[in-house]
Protein backbone atom coordinates (compact mmCIF):
# COMPACT_ATOMS: atom_id res chain seq x y z
CA UNK A 1 0.00 0.00 0.00
CA UNK A 2 1.20 3.53 -0.75
CA UNK A 3 0.34 6.80 0.95
CA UNK A 4 -2.45 8.61 -0.90
CA UNK A 5 -2.00 12.03 -2.48
CA UNK A 6 -4.38 13.47 0.12
CA UNK A 7 -2.36 11.89 2.94
CA UNK A 8 0.86 13.25 1.46
CA UNK A 9 -0.60 16.76 1.28
CA UNK A 10 -1.62 16.55 4.94
CA UNK A 11 1.87 15.35 5.87
CA UNK A 12 3.47 18.27 4.02
CA UNK A 13 1.14 20.69 5.80
CA UNK A 14 2.15 19.18 9.16
CA UNK A 15 5.88 19.32 8.47
CA UNK A 16 6.26 22.31 6.10
CA UNK A 17 8.69 22.28 3.17
CA UNK A 18 12.07 23.98 3.50
CA UNK A 19 14.80 23.92 0.89
CA UNK A 20 17.56 24.77 3.38
CA UNK A 21 18.64 23.17 6.64
CA UNK A 22 16.77 24.20 9.78
CA UNK A 23 16.57 22.94 13.34
CA UNK A 24 13.40 21.17 14.43
CA UNK A 25 11.73 22.14 17.75
CA UNK A 26 14.28 20.14 19.75
CA UNK A 27 17.30 21.28 17.75
CA UNK A 28 17.79 18.39 15.32
CA UNK A 29 19.22 19.48 11.93
CA UNK A 30 16.48 18.91 9.36
CA UNK A 31 15.89 19.66 5.67
CA UNK A 32 13.07 19.33 3.17
CA UNK A 33 9.86 17.98 4.62
CA UNK A 34 10.92 16.83 8.08
CA UNK A 35 13.99 14.85 6.96
CA UNK A 36 16.47 14.58 9.81
CA UNK A 37 20.04 14.95 8.65
CA UNK A 38 22.31 12.15 9.82
CA UNK A 39 25.77 12.72 11.23
CA UNK A 40 27.21 11.51 7.88
CA UNK A 41 24.97 13.95 5.98
CA UNK A 42 26.19 16.81 8.16
CA UNK A 43 29.86 15.86 7.96
CA UNK A 44 29.89 15.30 4.19
CA UNK A 45 27.48 18.06 3.19
CA UNK A 46 25.77 15.50 0.95
CA UNK A 47 22.53 13.59 1.21
CA UNK A 48 21.56 10.43 -0.64
CA UNK A 49 18.29 10.51 -2.53
CA UNK A 50 17.33 7.36 -4.43
CA UNK A 51 20.96 6.22 -4.61
CA UNK A 52 22.43 9.54 -5.76
CA UNK A 53 24.27 12.13 -3.68
CA UNK A 54 23.14 15.76 -3.58
CA UNK A 55 24.88 18.66 -1.88
CA UNK A 56 22.47 20.18 0.59
CA UNK A 57 24.49 22.92 2.37
CA UNK A 58 23.41 25.64 -0.07
CA UNK A 59 19.89 24.22 -0.15
CA UNK A 60 18.08 21.64 -2.23
CA UNK A 61 15.92 22.23 -5.26
CA UNK A 62 12.18 21.79 -4.82
CA UNK A 63 12.26 18.63 -6.98
CA UNK A 64 15.04 17.17 -4.80
CA UNK A 65 12.99 17.83 -1.67
CA UNK A 66 10.02 16.11 -3.32
CA UNK A 67 12.17 13.06 -4.13
CA UNK A 68 13.59 13.00 -0.59
CA UNK A 69 10.05 13.09 0.80
CA UNK A 70 9.05 10.28 -1.57
CA UNK A 71 12.00 8.23 -0.32
CA UNK A 72 11.13 8.86 3.35
CA UNK A 73 7.40 8.19 2.91
CA UNK A 74 8.12 4.98 0.98
CA UNK A 75 10.34 3.79 3.83
CA UNK A 76 7.68 4.57 6.44
CA UNK A 77 5.02 2.81 4.35
CA UNK A 78 7.27 -0.24 4.05
CA UNK A 79 7.63 -0.45 7.83
CA UNK A 80 3.86 -0.29 8.28
CA UNK A 81 3.32 -2.94 5.61
CA UNK A 82 5.89 -5.15 7.33
CA UNK A 83 4.74 -4.88 10.96
CA UNK A 84 0.99 -4.18 10.88
CA UNK A 85 -0.81 -7.50 10.64
CA UNK A 86 -4.42 -6.28 10.45
CA UNK A 87 -6.18 -4.76 7.44
CA UNK A 88 -6.11 -0.97 7.12
CA UNK A 89 -8.21 1.44 5.12
CA UNK A 90 -6.39 4.08 3.07
CA UNK A 91 -7.01 6.86 5.62
CA UNK A 92 -5.80 4.60 8.45
CA UNK A 93 -2.68 3.75 6.47
CA UNK A 94 -2.07 7.43 5.70
CA UNK A 95 -2.45 8.36 9.37
CA UNK A 96 0.09 5.69 10.36
CA UNK A 97 2.56 6.81 7.67
CA UNK A 98 2.42 10.36 9.04
CA UNK A 99 2.78 9.06 12.60
CA UNK A 100 5.71 6.74 11.80
CA UNK A 101 7.38 9.44 9.69
CA UNK A 102 7.32 11.63 12.80
CA UNK A 103 8.17 9.24 15.65
CA UNK A 104 10.56 6.97 13.78
CA UNK A 105 10.59 3.36 12.68
CA UNK A 106 12.10 1.84 15.81
CA UNK A 107 9.74 3.64 18.17
CA UNK A 108 6.77 2.41 16.15
CA UNK A 109 8.02 -1.20 15.96
CA UNK A 110 8.13 -1.42 19.76
CA UNK A 111 5.08 0.73 20.56
CA UNK A 112 2.03 -0.21 22.55
CA UNK A 113 0.03 1.29 19.70
CA UNK A 114 1.31 -1.36 17.29
CA UNK A 115 0.82 -4.20 19.78
CA UNK A 116 -2.78 -3.18 20.44
CA UNK A 117 -3.56 -2.53 16.78
CA UNK A 118 -2.24 -5.94 15.79
CA UNK A 119 -4.72 -7.56 18.19
CA UNK A 120 -7.48 -5.87 16.19
CA UNK A 121 -8.03 -3.10 18.72
CA UNK A 122 -8.48 -0.29 16.19
CA UNK A 123 -10.25 1.91 18.76
CA UNK A 124 -7.09 2.15 20.91
CA UNK A 125 -5.09 3.92 18.18
CA UNK A 126 -6.28 7.48 18.94
CA UNK A 127 -5.52 7.11 22.65
CA UNK A 128 -2.10 5.69 21.89
CA UNK A 129 -1.33 8.44 19.35
CA UNK A 130 -2.15 11.07 21.96
CA UNK A 131 0.66 9.71 24.15
CA UNK A 132 3.25 10.79 21.55
CA UNK A 133 3.22 14.54 22.20
CA UNK A 134 6.64 14.95 23.77
CA UNK A 135 9.98 15.76 22.18
CA UNK A 136 13.08 15.86 24.34
CA UNK A 137 10.81 15.31 27.39
CA UNK A 138 8.94 18.54 26.58
CA UNK A 139 5.24 18.58 25.76
CA UNK A 140 4.86 20.34 22.40
CA UNK A 141 1.57 21.96 21.38
CA UNK A 142 2.57 21.40 17.73
CA UNK A 143 2.75 17.64 18.37
CA UNK A 144 -0.62 17.72 20.14
CA UNK A 145 -2.13 19.44 17.09
CA UNK A 146 -0.40 17.01 14.74
CA UNK A 147 -1.74 13.99 16.62
CA UNK A 148 -5.28 15.37 16.44
CA UNK A 149 -4.94 15.72 12.65
CA UNK A 150 -3.58 12.17 12.40
CA UNK A 151 -6.44 10.92 14.57
CA UNK A 152 -8.94 12.74 12.35
CA UNK A 153 -7.35 10.99 9.35
CA UNK A 154 -7.52 7.64 11.17
CA UNK A 155 -11.17 8.12 12.13
CA UNK A 156 -12.27 9.41 8.72
CA UNK A 157 -12.56 5.81 7.57
CA UNK A 158 -14.47 4.46 10.53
Amino acid sequence: MDMSREGLEILISLEDKKLTMYHDPIGIPTIGVGHRLSRDDIMSGKIMIHGMFFYWKDGLKSEEVDELLNQDVTAAAAVITEVVTVPLTQPQFDALVSFVFNIGFRAFRYSTLLRQLNTGDYSSVPTQMRRWIFAGHVRLPALEARREKEIAMWESSV
